[in-house]
């Protein structure tokens, strides 16, 4: 597992360099967390509440403080992710003078291939993501509420959560929405569910006491070191863990809304999760629902969590209502719309919300698992499926729920299922690789191309189209100036992943194809010769 690096550590003022198991000292790198830790003597009485932050300066001139937070065992610790490799100088600050005015150099070396940086949006398509090294980042999302618990008691290791997040990985998934914390649902659970899988009304919580006593002045540090260990596989995977900060109908015992206890939890974890270049912020699950709270709240957590941010990481807020109405508060969109024509509705709502990425967070559809967990409006993985590419057809984003892995179920292995309960994740390890070949966030959404269908194109000859499974032809409708020449046509299964040969078609007045006989939508990529040259 990529931990954060230990760089150096003050001992009751005594200081001394990090290694690694093997005992080989570590170097900090560009966009990799690295920690440092400085040991107290003496504690306040709320560890937690002490002011602590280190200012880092690099030999350009540019300067970030970044927030420490306190990790128990009367240790501070300061998590740096340097934006540039080469010599920085850092000071600390605090009211507490064991932690202030401690300063030091760290020498950073350039990043290796597998880091990127953080996830930003793409200054040059106003719908798109990008890595801060500028590989476009193309979110292919998967909801997994309760990621936090599959080892949340299991001091040493979390070998579920490694076989979960490896199973993602594999099959194209680059992005987990996950809470911090929730701890069950309200309704009812399927009496077949094996208990090995349920992870509802768990034993841990973030907050001292538990849920049922909770004593909401402290934090349970335990608890947030063990969360470290599914973020920090997250991002060695690549993929990115948006964090819904809050959730409110998981009865989950929070305190109250905007109290001295809120605003620590709050701030806590904003300054021990910002470093890490995978995370993307999310408030709170169905922010505005359920009464917990009003839009002015939401407006409040924003402006402080932008304050306390340092690497001013994206944020968005898991509530449609809320982002339509203040889409300038947000840096990209979440909209919960379970349509069943569902195209027309993404591209709705491209229309309203302007200048802005795009991510369905539920589309409606939950496929199906071994145990009904909750069904919303589509359970067949194909037709799952389906919505995902619509999304994506709008110019938009998909995230996909399994019935196996939703809410207070997860099944962190699934080869222990019989076949016909596993999931069709290999589905979108295909969507993946359409993505990657034809670079799908660099092309233009909504233009007509066809009678039928959706289409997405690069504006100089190439055009992809989804072609429906009602489609038996397909009316292709191309420039004037093309006729008389030739296009290219190859056809991608979206269930199997394979690329028929390409073939070639005289462009007449009236160009059709005829689409494969077989079950389900296809995908069309057709090339004709650009007609501006």
């Amino acid at each position: 597992m990529r931990q954060p690096i230990l760089l150096q550590c003050f001992l009751i003022g005594y200081l001394w360099f990090g290694h690694t198991a093997a005992g080989a000292e570590e170097t900090p790198q560009q966009w990799k967390v690295s920690e440092l830790r400085f040991q107290v003597e003496t504690l306040s009485d709320n560890p937690v509440d002490t002011p602590f932050s280190a200012t880092f300066t690099n030999e350009a001139g540019h300067s970030i403080t970044v927030p420490g937070f306190y990790d128990g065992d009367q240790t501070y610790c300061i998590r740096f992710t340097p934006s540039v490799s080469g010599q920085w100088n850092y000071t600390t600050t605090s009211t507490t003078d064991e932690l202030n005015n401690q300063s030091g150099k760290l020498t950073v070396s350039p990043a290796t291939d597998q880091l990127r940086g953080g996830i930003e949006l793409d200054p040059n398509n106003d719908r798109q993501f990008r890595f801060q090294n500028g590989d476009r980042y193309f979110p292919i999302a998967f909801e997994c509420d309760w990621l936090f618990a599959l080892d949340a008691e299991n001091a040493d290791d979390i070998p579920k959560t490694r076989k979960f997040v490896d199973t993602l990985a594999k099959n194209g998934f680059n992005q987990v929405v996950l809470n911090v914390f929730a701890y069950d649902v309200k309704w009812a659970k399927d009496d077949r569910l094996d208990a090995k899988y349920e992870y509802g009304s768990p034993k841990v919580y973030p907050f001292a006491g538990d849920n049922e006593s909770p004593d909401h002045s402290k934090q349970n540090i335990e608890y947030f070191q063990r969360l470290d260990r599914v973020i920090e596989y997250l991002d060695q995977k690549g993929i990115a863990a948006h964090l819904m900060v809050y959730v409110w109908n998981k009865r989950v015992n929070w305190p109250e809304a905007n109290s001295a206890a809120d605003n620590r939890y709050f701030d806590y974890v904003v300054r021990r999760y910002q470093a890490y270049p995978n995370l993307i912020w999310d408030i709170s699950k169905e922010a505005l629902g359920y009464g917990h709270n009003d839009v002015n709240y939401i407006h409040g957590r924003i402006e402080r969590l932008r304050d306390l941010d340092a690497y001013k990481r994206l944020i968005t807020v898991h509530d449609y209502s809320y982002c339509r109405r203040f889409a300038d508060k947000i840096d990209f969109v979440s909209v919960q719309l379970w349509q069943s024509e569902l195209y027309h509705v993404m591209r709705d709502v491209c229309k309203n919300i302007p200048g802005k990425p795009i991510l369905n967070i539920e589309h409606g559809g939950y496929e199906k698992g071994p145990y009904v967990v909750f069904n919303g409006n589509y359970t067949s993985p194909e037709v799952c499926l389906e919505r995902a590419y619509q999304c994506v057809f709008a110019g938009t984003f998909p995230t996909h729920y399994w019935q196996g892995a939703a809410w207070n179920v997860i099944v962190p292995d699934i080869t222990e299922l019989a076949p016909e309960d596993r999931p069709r994740l290999d589905y979108y390890h295909h969507l993946q690789t359409l993505v990657e070949k034809y670079d799908l966030g660099n092309l233009i959404a909504g233009d007509k191309h066809s009678n039928a269908g959706f289409s997405l194109h690069n504006g100089t000859g190439q055009i992809l189209y989804y072609v429906p499974k009602e489609n038996d032809f397909l009316g292709l409708r191309l420039p004037s100036e093309v006729r008389g020449q030739t296009m290219s046509l190859t056809w991608f299964n979206p269930f199997d992943g394979t690329f028929s040969e390409t073939t070639q078609q005289k462009i007449d007045q009236w160009p059709a194809v005829k689409v494969p006989g077989e079950d389900g939508f296809r995908i069309l990529i057709l090339d004709h010769p650009d007609p501006n040259q």
